[in-house]
């Protein structure tokens, strides 16, 4: 049996899952989906084409699935999808897509603190920390276990590695590489976000190998290009030292802290933004 307040307005057809618990003055549209043992709490705002997975909270304040903040959003089908056992505290607003059938996405087991903001076409992995106020414009995407510091806001378009560790009062323009740690404006690379690592239980080898492959990249003066072959040669496979070797050689902003860098040329890079993406609100 649900538990839901007789203040709450929940249109017609919206899908309501088993024990969900909805406090007073929430607000559910008519295409929003909750999953088992949900909670909601009072005064939360749930609009558009939206699924919240089971065992999520939302805490007082909070704005899931509203209209994007783009200009360039004409009216199209667009989803938000928020995974199973998150908290979303207070004042969370997390806007829909933009594009035809895209979608807003976090994973499961995210904490997303009090003020922070979601926008249109981003994507969150699983076990992700976005501490209070820290703000993603659109088209940002956060690998799995990434931790964000409060007061950060982060750049259209830009990529954040799985188990980096990004401190607060910072502002991110480029692509965080995965395993790092660093923080401040202009931002200042630290190294492996070790600490982390060790608590996630990556083997002594593996951080051996992160840290070659990161001095490779960042301290030895060769181009991204070059240090990318050089972590090939020297360094023993594994799935984390590729999935570094993946995101250097994939980005398109460039690698934060090596500005310039970037293993795709310019020409590929500039065809991403126009001057209509800078008149977007997010």
């Amino acid at each position: 049996m649900s538990n839901i307040h007789s203040t709450a307005i929940i249109e017609p057809g919206a899908k309501i899952g088993d024990n969900v618990i909805i406090e007073p003055y929430v607000v559910i549209k008519s295409t929003v989906t909750l999953g088992n043992n949900v909670t909601i709490k009072s005064h939360v705002y749930l609009d558009g084409n939206t699924t919240i997975g089971d065992g999520t909270v939302i805490w007082p304040g909070a704005s899931i699935g509203t209209k994007a903040q783009d200009l360039k959003f004409r009216g199209e089908t667009t989803y938000v999808k928020i995974g199973k056992n998150c908290e979303i505290r207070e004042y969370v607003t997390i806007n829909s897509s933009c594009q035809e059938g895209s979608t807003v996405k976090v994973g499961d087991n995210c904490l997303i603190m009090a003020y922070c903001h979601i926008a249109h076409n981003c994507e969150i992995g699983n076990n992700i920390i976005m501490s209070n106020g820290s703000m993603l414009a659109g088209h940002v995407i956060i690998e799995d276990y990434a931790i964000i510091g409060g007061m950060t806001p982060i750049h259209q378009f830009v990529r954040v590695g799985e188990y980096a560790m990004v401190g607060g009062l910072s502002r991110i323009t480029n692509d965080i590489p995965p395993y790092s740690l660093g923080g401040g404006v202009p931002y200042k690379l630290a190294g492996l976000n070790r600490i982390g690592l060790i608590r996630h239980n990556f083997p002594y080898a593996i951080r051996r190998d992160l840290t070659q492959a990161y001095k490779l990249t960042y301290k030895s003066g060769l181009h991204v290009t070059e240090a990318l072959e050089r972590i090939k040669a020297e360094i023993p496979p594994s799935r984390y030292v590729e999935h570094w070797m993946i995101f250097c050689q994939n980005s398109k902003r460039g690698l934060i802290g090596l500005h310039g860098s970037s293993c795709q040329k310019e020409e590929e890079e500039e065809e991403d933004y126009d001057e209509r993406e800078l008149l977007n609100i997010t």
